[in-house]
C-alpha cells in the first residue's frame, strides 16, 4: 500500500512538473501574442493614417488637375484673342499701305 502511495506521489510530482512547464510555455505564448497584438495595433493605426493621407493627396491632385485644365482653357482663349487681334491689326494696317 505504501509503495502504491509512493508511486502516486511520484506521478503527481511528475504531473505537477509537466503542468508548470506547460504553464510557462503558455505564458510565453501569451506574451508573444500580446506583443504581436501591440504591433498589429500600431500597424493598423499607420494604415488608417496612410489611408487618410492618401485621400487628402488624391483630393489635392484632383484640384491641381482642375486648375491645370482651367489654366489651359484660359491659355487657349488668350491665344485665340491674340490671333484675332493680330488679324485686326493686319487688316487695319493693310489699307494704310495701299
Amino acid at each position: 500500500h505504501e509503495q502504491l502511495l509512493k508511486m502516486m506521489e511520484e506521478r503527481m510530482m511528475d504531473v505537477e512538473q509537466k503542468l508548470r512547464f506547460v504553464k510557462r510555455l503558455l505564458q510565453d505564448k501569451v506574451n508573444q501574442l500580446k506583443e504581436q497584438l501591440s504591433k498589429n495595433t500600431k500597424a493598423d493605426a499607420m494604415v488608417k493614417d496612410l489611408y487618410v493621407e492618401n485621400a487628402q493627396l488624391l483630393k489635392a491632385l484632383e484640384m491641381t488637375e482642375q486648375r491645370q485644365k482651367t489654366a489651359e482653357r484660359k491659355n487657349y482663349l488668350l491665344e485665340e484673342k491674340i490671333a484675332n487681334l493680330n488679324r485686326i491689326v493686319k487688316n487695319l494696317a493693310s489699307p494704310s499701305f495701299s
